[in-house]
């Protein structure tokens, strides 16, 4: 019996696999031909793609990086030559201070916006006022009081335009000294503070020459538009209001409220109370009705202007005091008083003065 065991165990120590047989087992089988081909065969690449070049998967990626490898030499000239030319013409803002590329001078920008002016005249004829109709007179009033202060504007040919039409609520004065205001926004000024805040700031808008500064970046924006449209494969229409919610807006929105702080400058040295700017935007805030968010507008949010210029009210007020409004303010009042008394309102119904009967105010 013990002998049996024996055997029997010697027999299964004899059928166990040996180390060797083990990792005989455990190696890799071995590759037809046919298969070592299909492995071998070399990794695919994309059209333009050099040996040993990586191009993401990620469509935008890839093709700035296919740009980049094919052009770099171009991109490097071009992005040094375009930084040089930017940078030789950056001028400052008058009064801000404010850092800006600009090309075009002063005369060359009344040039190119003249033409629009016949235009607008073509498209609001039979709706413009008559230039001895009270709205007029006092939109021109404000104005000539507001233009000692605006600098070299004064040498402009300036006509104001007074335009029928109680559902705009806007204004605007292009380059070369021709205002327009739109009946709409005169209930919103409510009197003549109200309006210099919003002469004074569309006034302010020439004294920083914007125009200019719009045109003068307009290169650039197409060149982003372009690149936007080839990276990113999408159509031209939606390139651009791609560039224009990241470049164009934002400027925009700049030069806002730079003519807000301007405009608040120019209408407080003119002896108008600044005070009136944030009212005027607060009955601004009320009329408005279907207002955008403000990072899809031009200008910034009527609230956020409210608090803007709350913050320039002090320099506001020194330019006040510093112009001697203080005094001249008081007598205004008084006259202001006794013209609206009903004796003075009789005698001015009496005789009234000569009138003329042109369509627009010139001075």
């Amino acid at each position: 019996m013990f002998a049996a065991r024996l055997g029997l165990r010697s027999a299964a120590r004899a059928a166990r696999p040996t180390p060797s047989r083990l990792s005989g087992l455990r190696s890799k089988p071995q590759l037809s031909q046919q298969h070592r081909t299909i492995f071998n065969r070399p990794r695919y690449r994309r059209f333009g793609e050099e040996e040993g070049q990586q191009y993401s998967n990620f469509g935008p990626i890839y093709r700035a990086q296919y740009i980049w490898r094919n052009y770099q030499p171009i991109i490097l000239v071009a992005g040094a030559g375009g930084g040089t030319f930017y940078f030789l013409n950056l001028e400052e803002v008058p009064v801000t201070h404010r850092r800006r590329f600009n090309i075009i001078s002063p005369a060359t920008e009344k040039k190119i916006m003249s033409g629009g002016y016949e235009e607008i005249l073509q498209e609001f004829q039979g709706k413009i006022l008559p230039s001895n109709h009270p709205y007029t007179q006092m939109v021109a009033r404000v104005v000539e009081r507001l233009l000692p202060s605006a600098g070299a504007l004064t040498d402009d040919e300036w006509r104001v335009h007074v335009i029928d039409d109680p559902n705009q609520k806007n204004a605007f004065v292009m380059p070369g000294g021709k205002v327009f205001v739109f009946s709409g926004i005169l209930p919103i000024c409510r009197d003549e503070d109200g309006l210099a805040a919003v002469l004074g700031h569309e006034i302010a808008h020439n004294v920083a020459h914007h125009a200019a500064e719009r045109l003068s970046r307009s290169g650039f924006v197409l060149v982003a538009a372009i690149l936007t449209s080839y990276v990113f494969d999408v159509s031209g229409r939606f390139s651009q209001s791609i560039v224009d919610m990241f470049l164009s807006l934002p400027n925009s929105r700049t030069q806002e409220a730079e003519a807000d702080h301007i405009g608040l400058l120019i209408m407080a040295q003119s002896c108008y109370d600044p005070e009136a700017a944030v009212g005027l935007w607060q009955r601004m805030a009320e009329a408005e009705k279907y207002a955008p968010p403000q990072f899809m507008s031009t200008h910034p949010s009527s609230y956020n202007r409210m608090d803007t210029i709350r913050g320039w009210l002090p320099e506001a007020k020194a330019k006040f005091e510093e112009s001697g409004c203080s005094v001249t303010s008081g007598y205004a009042r008084k006259f202001k008083e006794a013209f609206q008394s009903p004796i003075a309102r009789r005698q001015l119904t009496a005789h009234p003065p000569p009138r003329s009967a042109d369509d627009d105010y010139f001075f």
